[in-house]
C-alpha cells in the first residue's frame, strides 16, 4: 500500500494539473470502491473549481468551490493517472478507457484525471471542508512526521510505558501519521534499533534519534518520488525508484548495508507484515 512518500509524490504531481482548474465533467463509472461512493458525486463535482490540493497522513484531499473536500485514497493497487496535460516535461495524450478506470474527472483546460483501481481497494467520499478533521478516515490520526507536534518531546510522551515492540508503535497511525511497513524497517534500521524492542524499554537518546531519522527517510523517499514495488506509479506514470536505496527492505539475506557491519538481512514476522533487520547492528 502507498505510504506517505508515494502519495505525496501524486499529490504533487496533481497539483499543477488540477488546482485551479473547474472539473468539467466527473464520470463515476461504478457504485463504489472500497467503500460506496458518495451520493449524487458527479453532480456534486462538476463545475467546481479546485482550490486546492493537500494530504493528510495518506489521504490526498481536493479542496472545492463548493465547499467541500474530495477524500481520496489509493488503497493497494490505486493509481491516479493523468492525461491531456504537460507533467513531468512530457504531453500525455488520452488513453482509451481501460477496464479499471472508476473515476474520470475531465478539467476545463483539456486534461483529465482518471482513478483506476483495479483491485478496488481504495476508497473516496465529499466531506463539508470545514469539518474534514471529523471525517472517520482521519479523526483519529496522529501529527504529521514533518509538523511541529511531531517531536522528540512528544514521543517520549507517547512511548511511555508502552508495551508494545517498537515497530508496532510507528505504524500506529494514532502515534504519527503516514508511516508504513517499509519506512519504518528503513527507520528503525538506521537507528540501530531492533524491531521487537519494547517501545516503552527505548532510552530517551533512542527516542531521541528517531524523529529526526523518520523524517529524513521520508524526505529522501519523496525526493526519490516513492517506491514502486508493485503496483504504485507517479501520476504521470513514472516508477519511484527509492526502492533501490532501501537498505533492509525486501533485502532477506543480504548483506548489511551499514558501513563496517558484516551481518546479514534479517526477516521475521510481526502482526502479519514482514519487519527485514539487521541483528548484528540492531539492538
Amino acid at each position: 500500500m502507498p505510504e506517505l512518500p508515494e502519495v505525496e509524490t501524486v499529490r504533487r504531481g496533481l497539483e499543477p494539473v488540477m488546482t485551479g482548474h473547474i472539473i468539467a465533467r466527473a464520470d463515476i463509472r461504478r457504485p463504489d470502491l472500497r467503500f460506496p461512493l458518495p451520493a449524487r458525486m458527479a453532480e456534486r463535482l462538476t463545475g467546481k473549481r479546485i482550490d486546492g490540493l493537500r494530504r493528510r497522513s495518506k489521504y490526498i484531499l481536493a479542496d472545492l468551490s463548493s465547499g467541500e473536500t474530495l477524500l481520496i485514497h489509493l488503497g493497494m493497487s490505486g493509481r491516479m493517472l493523468v492525461s491531456g496535460s504537460m507533467i513531468g516535461g512530457f504531453h500525455h495524450d488520452h488513453p482509451t478507457p481501460a477496464k479499471h478506470d472508476h473515476v474520470v474527472l475531465d478539467l476545463d483546460d483539456g486534461a483529465r484525471v482518471t482513478f483506476n483501481d483495479a483491485r478496488r481497494f481504495g476508497a473516496m467520499d465529499l466531506m463539508v471542508t470545514a469539518e474534514a478533521e471529523m471525517h472517520p478516515l482521519l479523526s483519529s490520526l496522529g501529527p504529521e512526521p514533518f509538523g511541529n507536534v511531531f517531536s522528540e518531546e512528544y514521543l517520549l510522551g507517547r512511548l511511555h510505558r508502552r508495551t508494545m515492540p517498537i515497530k508496532a508503535a510507528l505504524l500506529d497511525q494514532r502515534l504519527v501519521a503516514g508511516l508504513g511497513n517499509i519506512y519504518v524497517c528503513e527507520v528503525l534500521h538506521r537507528a540501530g534499533l531492533h524491531p521487537t524492542r519494547a517501545a516503552g524499554a527505548l532510552t530517551p537518546d533512542e527516542i531521541g534519534r528517531l524523529v529526526p531519522l523518520i523524517r529524513e527517510v521520508l524526505a529522501e523517499a519523496i525526493e526519490a518520488g516513492g517506491s514502486s514495488l508493485r503496483d504504485y506509479r507517479q501520476a504521470g506514470g513514472e516508477l519511484g525508484y527509492f526502492q533501490h536505496s532501501f537498505r533492509v527492505y525486501d533485502r532477506e539475506g543480504q548483506g548489511c548495508a551499514t558501513l563496517g557491519c558484516d551481518g546479514t538481512v534479517s526477516r521475521i514476522v510481526q502482526s502479519g507484515r514482514s519487519s527485514f533487520f539487521c541483528s548484528s547492528c540492531q539492538s
